[in-house]
């Protein structure tokens, strides 16, 4: 009889460092405490049945099939590449379980994958490391969806833990987690505003980014000095993107050093500076986000971003303990439409 296997993968947060990890660069995200459950059971055929609890029925699809828009292609498209890596035979039969908000800018997505590969791993008792999976979730979103994402959402929910976040270069794949703060809150605000990163403007502003590659000759655009993509005669808006680039790369080192020394303040001007390059340089914001960030730092964050790949989705705010239940509801009575989703450290 096929051997069932559970896994628990978390949702993550971007503290600061958006759109580097396909540039070269470093990121901050952070795991939290809303995450996935999946159950996995192999077959002897080449049907993948998967199950939500956020669907009456369940979705039946064969290992041969293309992406179809569909909410299961996440899981399909992790079961063809476990089969792929020797991990799985044939199909599987998939349940879930999430309290990830889709569309939020939060890994669902990229939750779903790893789950089902890290599952797969179990049941074939194979020794690929969690950094393999996380190479295996990036293949099955980059090749199978057409989703031209970076790693870092994928090793976060693959190998971050709670209570930490993980300062990655995504270039070496190294990376060392860091405490969160006990003193000050992440706070986690859907804008009510979903986002869906394969509707084409996040491979918009990656055709941007290998605009600005090719005239510069590097792959890695956060490693530039912003100085010399200033004095460029690179076209807009490509110019722009690679500024973007470089200087958020710099402002994510700061941070990792912000919060290892405890400087909350720093941190929080981090973030700001952060969200402003996402908007005016990057151009992933909408103004009903920059109107929940503005209010929510003018209430009393130390600073706010947006977080994710933009176009709706998440903020992430840095709160004081004591001060969290004030500005919350405060902030959460001027946009009736933002909710609460998690928080970290605290």
């Amino acid at each position: 009889m096929a051997k069932t296997v559970s896994v628990n993968v978390p949702g993550r947060v971007n503290l600061i460092g958006e759109h580097t990890d396909y540039n070269g660069g470093m990121v901050l995200p952070a795991a939290l405490s809303v995450s996935l459950q999946l159950s996995l059971t192999p077959r002897a055929d080449r049907e993948v049945i998967v199950r939500s609890a956020a669907y009456d029925q369940p979705v039946r699809r064969t290992i041969d099939d293309a992406p179809s828009n569909d909410w299961s292609d996440a899981a399909l498209g992790a079961v063809r590449e476990a089969i792929t890596m020797g991990m799985l035979t044939s199909g599987a039969e998939i349940s879930v379980s999430s309290t990830i908000p889709a569309g939020a800018g939060l890994s669902s997505s990229a939750a779903l994958i790893v789950a089902v590969l890290k599952a797969a791993r179990e049941a074939s008792s194979a020794d690929f490391s969690d950094t393999e999976i996380a190479l295996a979730a990036r293949r099955v979103e980059n090749e199978y969806l057409g989703v031209p994402c970076g790693i870092m959402d994928q090793m976060a929910v693959a190998a971050a833990s709670i209570g930490t976040a993980m300062a990655l270069d995504t270039k070496t794949l190294q990376y060392r987690l860091l405490p969160l703060p006990t003193t000050h809150e992440l706070i986690v605000l859907h804008s009510g505003i979903s986002r869906q990163l394969s509707e084409g403007r996040y491979a918009v502003r990656k055709e941007e980014c290998d605009t600005a590659k090719a005239y510069f000759g590097s792959d890695d655009l956060c490693l530039l000095d912003p100085n010399i993509i200033q004095r460029s005669d690179l076209a807009e808006p490509a110019r722009s993107r690679a500024l973007h680039c470089a200087t958020e790369h710099a402002r994510v080192l700061a941070a990792a050093n912000a919060l290892e020394s405890g400087d909350m303040t720093r941190l929080g001007a981090l973030m700001n500076a952060s969200h402003a390059s996402m908007r005016d340089l990057f151009d992933i914001s909408l103004p009903p986000i920059d109107a929940l960030v503005a209010d929510g730092i003018a209430l009393g964050a130390l600073g706010a971003r947006l977080t994710g790949g933009g176009f709706g989705g998440c903020i992430v705010a840095l709160v004081e303990n004591a001060a969290r239940e004030a500005w919350l509801g405060q902030l959460l009575a001027k946009h009736p439409k933002a909710q609460f989703i998690d928080a970290a450290g605290g």
